[in-house]
């Protein structure tokens, strides 16, 4: 594995990914975008922070990419939707900072109580000035917290330390986990009429751009102030520093703006503003956390295929993952044996599931049929990521089905490739540590396992069939690993597990050809892993 780290990281961070025997470790921030291009030609990651932009150009720059890993919360700077085409996935560290924002959000709350900018700028000066520094404290006052994910939920539990009414707005936040943190969750027209303190703390996206405007700053209590440590594309900024200017807000403390650093000085000179320079999660122990929590979710997923916090892929705690993925791999080797193995052109993908294990994880095992089914006949990447958008860009259906019939296996996935040549369908599971298993082709019971080079063939069920199968492999230097049968109604299917054949001058196609001549063998396919 290649891995380009073009953001500075902690040198802790980098030894997880050199620790790793056989891969190579390109660690050099402040290249300039076409060397970037130029070292990404054979990366398998990316790791950046927030100052490379990783726009679709870069990324097409970069055949072999497989993840995009942000040190950071957001991924502003990532353009996810060319990645999400390409089958790359795109992670985050959302979890490591959120201690070190949600404190800053509480220095700025405080500093704005206390007017601790202004006392400290006229002490600077030599003015003693008591009396117009009167401040106020925060007990008793209402806390309106926009956005109860990670960061809002730290900002949340360290209000009660104050005394503080919480309020809370977050759509996708339920009324029993706000109540466990004693917040009050209410709409967000509720919340900016009834709170003295406004913290945001959620993602810029074209619904909340601009959330807080003129008219929402209108809406706001009288002599509101309002926190901003999430993104600056939150505010309109004009309109802040204009219900500023006015009396209606009574402070603002700002740690993002709209554009860094901000060009107009309008809104940060006012006094009734305390401004930071984007620095909510510059700790050092937020930016250790940060390194060390994305070299680790990019070394699981290029090592073992686990995906943690990656924002164009379904989240699912890790037990959850650990469950799904022999299964998903049964998914995607279903899929690639199908495709291998059939003629014509495909149209349709069938899947069915029997048992509970198989049921609850379905959405993202039809994706890994998916992918299984097209990366063979595709040139260009294919992964779970994408493998439902490319299937619907060439028009094929995908057909997925429940079922509660008993089956000699608890849980069992079955699979039809619909072409223009017919029909074909196998069935696998996964048996005890992960290990999965072919239980069926087109209705003939089987049990193979789905690992490296096979020879599937169909043939008469007649004496002598196995051993001339036996005999031209074995003349033409290609060694049988396994064999296994399956009969039913005169017809036989035959699942060979091959060794890599020693030499590539072509002797593994000679010996497929010579099998299709014997007269009992109807078909022979070849399917690698």
């Amino acid at each position: 594995m290649h891995v380009v780290i073009a953001d500075s990281l902690s040198s802790s961070a980098i030894d997880i990914l050199r620790s790793v025997p056989g891969w190579t470790v390109d660690a050099r921030p402040q290249r300039s975008a076409s060397e970037l291009a130029r070292d990404l030609a054979d990366a398998d990651a990316l790791i950046v922070r927030s100052a490379t932009q990783v726009d679709a150009a870069l990324i097409a720059a970069a055949p072999r990419l497989r993840v995009i890993a942000r040190a950071g919360t957001g991924v502003d700077n990532v353009h996810v939707p060319s990645a999400t085409d390409r089958g790359i996935v795109v992670m985050n560290a959302p979890g490591a900072n959120s201690v070190s924002v949600a404190e800053h959000a509480w220095a700025l709350m405080l500093a704005l109580a206390r007017s601790v900018g202004a006392a400290d700028a006229a002490m600077k000066r030599g003015v003693w000035d008591k009396k117009r520094l009167t401040g106020a404290e925060l007990r008793g006052k209402t806390l309106g917290v926009v956005g109860l994910g990670r960061i809002g939920q730290e900002v949340t539990n360290r209000a009660r330390a104050f005394g503080m009414l919480v309020l809370a707005h977050d759509p996708f936040i339920s009324e029993q986990v706000a109540a466990t943190m004693g917040a009050e969750l209410v709409t967000l027209d509720d919340l900016c009429a009834r709170s003295d303190y406004i913290t945001l703390h959620i993602p810029a996206t074209a619904e909340t751009r601009q959330l807080f405007d003129a008219t929402r700053f209108a809406a706001c209590k009288q002599g509101v102030r309002i926190i901003n440590t999430a993104r600056g594309e939150l505010i309109d900024e004009a309109a802040l520093a204009a219900a500023i200017t006015r009396g209606h807000v009574g402070g603002a403390g700002l740690d993002v703006f709209v554009q860094e650093p901000p060009p107009d000085q309008t809104l940060v000179g006012l006094p009734q503003v305390v401004a930071t320079p984007h620095i909510a999660a510059s700790t050092v122990e937020a930016q250790e956390l940060v390194g060390l929590e994305t070299a680790m979710a990019v070394r699981d997923f290029l090592r073992d295929g686990a995906i943690r916090n990656a924002v164009n892929f379904p989240a699912l705690p890790a037990e959850e993952q650990t469950r799904l993925r022999p299964w998903m791999k049964l998914a995607d080797r279903l899929g690639t044996l199908l495709v291998q193995s059939a003629t014509g052109r495909t149209h349709g993908v069938g899947i069915r599931y029997y048992g509970a294990a198989v049921n609850a994880g379905s959405d993202l095992l039809a994706s890994s049929v998916v992918s299984g089914v097209l990366r063979p006949i595709l040139s260009g990447a294919v992964t779970v990521i994408n493998a439902r958008a490319v299937a619907a860009q060439r028009g094929i259906e995908i057909i997925e089905s429940r079922s509660s019939r008993p089956r000699d296996f608890a849980n069992l996935l079955s699979v039809k490739l619909l072409t223009s040549d017919g029909e074909r369908w196998v069935e696998g599971t996964v048996l005890e540590h992960g290990s999965v298993r072919l239980t069926s082709i087109d209705g003939v019971e089987i049990e193979a396992p789905l690992e490296g080079t096979l020879i599937l063939i169909k043939n008469q069920d007649l004496p002598g069939v196995i051993g001339e199968v036996g005999t031209i492999l074995g003349r033409s230097g290609v060694n049988i690993a396994n064999f296994a049968l399956g009969r039913s109604d005169g017809g036989a299917v035959g699942m060979v597990n091959i060794d890599p054949p020693p030499t590539t001058d072509g002797s593994l196609e000679r010996a497929l050809d010579a099998i299709r001549q014997i007269p009992a063998v109807k078909s022979v396919a070849l399917v690698q892993f």
